[in-house]
């Protein structure tokens, strides 16, 4: 990660939380053909994103918030048609889209060197064609007839509203304003000095208190006790001083007052202690005179940066295998230790709950993954002209920030892959009975110690005769089409390079988005289940899990080899005798269990290693994964412990059921295993 100064840290996570909020805004418009509702909070997103730009010098971006501010403030007054409400979505969307690509480069460390000309020009002309055109006015006001162009040499856009026309000079004014932020805005030193600078350019002398408002954190808590107080004179007109701190964002409530020249001077004096009056035409900070009095107000929450939740995650992970080690350290076997036994459980409770509260801290809604996944849809429909209704199901589930960043390119490529190749046309859909819009579903849910998000559409379904061609083609698979189950064929799809379709569009037939879904879902341990049926429809199961950090698993022995299972997969676990265990047709060791058969697994036989039990005395202990059962065959249980999970080396090729290994105590390796992979052994 790039490191970045104060402001442009803050500038980044504001913004790009800005614009989440008005792409979800701008998609619920769209849906509903009405922008009515979502109108004055995509101003408002609009004029802060203006406002911040501009003080940062990204003037392209500014620009662009400018020009979709010209057209909703000229909107107010009008009525649209449905055509029109599209069309001003779009250019949201094009806006959108253009400051995800500069804010992008910014966090990579790159400048932010987009052109935004073409767009800025685009929306002032259809800014004027709805002028001159035939939209019913609501409500006709003079203010909206010109809306007066931005010169390309200017710097800063400085004036929140565009609509203002300036009266003749009347003389000085003098004002002072006390300003009070609302108690969720955070940051109100870095707020304040936005403010001082924007309003700089409206004014001829400015000094506000406190002096080093960015510098020292503890203006931030002096200006949410006292407010942030600025006094001030201007040539300007009275219209456009209070249509500038009317049109403050994140204000609670403000004091302002005119005053003449004679209490200017007075207040001038008291605040920076000298004889005369500061007239020069910047920003004059001046220092408080009383730094003590600074009062601690209480937050609720705070902002912190990621690597330090990354580090604190990797802290506990160590106390975990540090307390391990203590508790089964070998020189203790044998001792009578009562009051080291009773604090070691307290020990463990304290460790427990301190690893749930981390784990809490880094657990994020799938909100904004699923909300990307609309724009896509959106987007592809406009392209591709079919029509597909994207449904989403548990979206505010919660999962590892780790799996968060890894999901967002494999759900894109399965929804690209849905819309383009599964979703038939409209004339096919109506031929073969569908409803002529197509249904995409993308769910999420808590499964156990896994997440699961499954995408299904109602389109026309895998061709498995057509991708056991390819397949067969690609040498990837070599015996008759009969030997292959469905899921196995399927699973084809996942391979580099594959790819049914004969022409490549925009969007699919190169074969290599589905190989980013498998290498993505794989490196976070997870798994993918397809299952289709020609003309019905296809359904993309990705099983991850919950978390990648610590698991609580059962450890089990075999010969001197150590598995660890996690415990949410755990059934129930039990002896069982010799004759109870019979062979399928096929050669599959099955054993029966009130009534009805399970597979069995001997570990030692399926990974090669050396048990010290070959009969009906070891150990069964049967794991349930995604409604299927098997049991697993070890010599001994040894018992519950936390581990903490360690990838794979990427020098070491991924065994069919493992999906990491863990430090014990005793500062010997158990193997993690992963039971949807044993599932389909």
């Amino acid at each position: 990660m790039v490191a970045h100064d104060p402001m442009m840290e803050m500038y980044l996570f504001e913004t790009n939380q800005l614009i989440n909020r008005l792409e979800q805004l701008c998609m619920e418009s769209e849906k509903n053909q009405d922008i009515s509702e979502a109108f004055d909070e995509i101003f408002r997103i609009m004029h802060t994103v203006k406002g911040n730009s501009m003080m940062m010098l990204l003037e392209d971006i500014g620009k662009v918030a400018h020009r979709i501010e010209d057209l909703f403030d000229y909107l107010k007054e009008v009525e649209l048609s449905t055509s029109d409400i599209e069309k001003v979505l779009d250019y949201n969307f094009d806006a959108i889209d253009f400051f995800k690509v500069e804010l992008d480069k910014l966090e990579k460390g790159e400048m932010a060197d987009g052109q935004s000309d073409e767009l800025v020009i685009s929306i002032e002309k259809y800014l004027k064609s709805l002028k001159e055109g035939t939209t019913t006015e609501v409500n006709s006001v003079q203010k909206v007839n010109s809306i007066p162009e931005v010169e390309e040499t200017q710097k800063y856009f400085i004036a929140p509203s565009n609509t203002i026309v300036e009266v003749e000079d009347d003389g000085e004014l003098y004002f002072s304003a006390r300003l009070f932020f609302e108690a969720d805005a955070q940051m109100e030193n870095v707020r304040a000095f936005s403010i001082a600078h924007n309003l700089k350019d409206i004014v001829d002398s400015l000094v506000f208190i406190p002096e080093d408002i960015v510098e020292n954190e503890m203006s931030a808590e002096y200006i949410k006790a006292e407010g942030f107080y600025m006094v001030a004179k201007s040539d300007r007109s009275k219209l456009i001083i209070d249509d500038f701190f009317k049109d403050l964002p994140y204000i609670d409530h403000h004091e302002f007052e005119y005053f003449d020249q004679t209490k200017y001077n007075m207040l001038m004096r008291e605040i920076s202690g000298v004889t005369e009056v500061i007239d020069e035409p910047v920003v004059t900070r001046i220092v408080s005179e009383k730094p003590d009095e600074i009062v601690q107000v209480k937050q609720s929450f705070i902002s912190v940066d990621v690597n330090k939740v990354d580090q604190l995650m990797d802290l506990v992970g160590e106390l975990v295998v540090a307390e391990s080690m203590v508790i089964n350290n070998q020189d203790l076997s044998g001792l009578q230790l009562n009051n080291f036994e009773k604090a070691s459980r307290q020990l463990r409770l304290v460790i427990n709950e301190m690893q749930d509260v981390i784990m809490s801290v880094r657990m994020v809604p799938l909100t904004i993954t699923f909300q990307k996944m609309s724009r896509i849809v959106r987007d592809m429909k406009k392209k591709i002209g079919k029509e597909v209704v994207l449904e989403l199901i548990g979206e505010t589930t919660e999962v590892d920030k780790n799996v968060i960043e890894k999901i967002g390119d494999p759900l894109m490529h399965i929804i690209r892959n849905a819309v383009d190749h599964g979703i038939e046309d409209e004339a096919t859909r109506l031929g073969s009975g569908k409803d002529r819009a197509g249904k995409i579903t993308l769910s999420a849910k808590h499964v156990g110690g896994n997440v699961v998000i499954n995408v299904k559409d109602d389109g026309k379904g895998l061709d498995k005769e057509k991708i056991y061609e390819k397949a067969f083609e690609k040498g990837l698979l070599t015996e008759p089409i009969e030997s292959y189950s469905d899921q196995e064929i399927y699973m084809m799809i996942l391979n580099a390079g594959f790819s049914t379709k004969s022409e490549v569009s925009e969007f699919s037939g190169r074969g290599v988005g589905m190989d980013v879904v498998s290498k993505n879902i794989d490196a976070l341990g997870g798994t993918i289940l397809i299952d289709s049926e020609k003309g019905k429809g296809s359904d993309i199961s990705i099983l991850i899990p919950l978390t990648l950090a610590i698991v609580d698993g059962m450890m089990m022995r075999v010969g001197e080899s150590i598995f660890t299972l996690p415990i949410m997969s755990i059934k129930e676990s039990f002896i069982v005798e010799q004759h109870k265990v019979i062979n399928d047709p096929e050669g599959q060791e099955m054993i029966m269990v009130r009534g009805e058969c399970y597979p069995l697994i001997r570990l030692n036989e399926h990974y090669e290693i050396n048990g010290d039990i070959e009969n009906e005395q070891g150990i069964f202990v049967m794991v349930e994964h995604d409604d299927k059962q098997v049991l697993l065959f070890a010599d001994e249980l040894i018992g519950e412990q936390q581990v903490v999970v360690k990838s794979l080396s990427k020098y070491v090729n991924k065994v069919s059921g493992i999906t990491g290994f863990a430090l014990l105590g005793d500062g010997r390796i158990s193997m993690i295993l992963d039971p949807s992979g044993l599932m389909i052994v």
